[in-house]
Parts: C-alpha cells; sequence; structure tokens
C-alpha cells in the first residue's frame, strides 16, 4: 500500500485500495465462490523476491493484464 501510493504520486498511473472491513458474511460468501469456482483470480505473472526490480518494472510498464505476485 505505501508503495502504491508511491507510484501514484511519481508515475503516470494512479493506485488506491480496494479494501473494505471484511465481516464473517462476507468472507464466507467469498469462500463459497471460489470453492464453487464461480470466480477465479488472474494471475498474470510470479516474480521470486529476489526479481522485485524486473516486477515493479513489469507493472510500471504497464503490461499487467492481471495480478502481479512476489513470491517469497
Amino acid at each position: 500500500m505505501t508503495i502504491g501510493s508511491w507510484f501514484s504520486v511519481t508515475g503516470k498511473k494512479k493506485m488506491s485500495s480496494l479494501l473494505q472491513r471484511q465481516n464473517q458474511n462476507d468472507l464466507h460468501f467469498l469462500k463459497e465462490l471460489l470453492e464453487a469456482e464461480r470466480i477465479k483470480p488472474i494471475i498474470d505473472k510470479t516474480f521470486r523476491i529476489s526479481e522485485i526490480k524486473e516486477a515493479f518494472k513489469y507493472f510500471e510498464q504497464g503490461h499487467a493484464q492481471g495480478k502481479v505476485v512476489i513470491t517469497i
């Protein structure tokens, strides 16, 4: 979230958080949708933590069509 704010100030892309306070009913509903495969997260590309610079370059260039994931 901190890096997203920094990108919004310094870069061309604007980022904001879509996070809301979760409640038990929402999480249960989301779990059911995921288990029924009615929704599916879209992961565009994964990077190892050692490749974090490349991940940010990839994201910054606007190539991402889904989530860019950093694995630790």
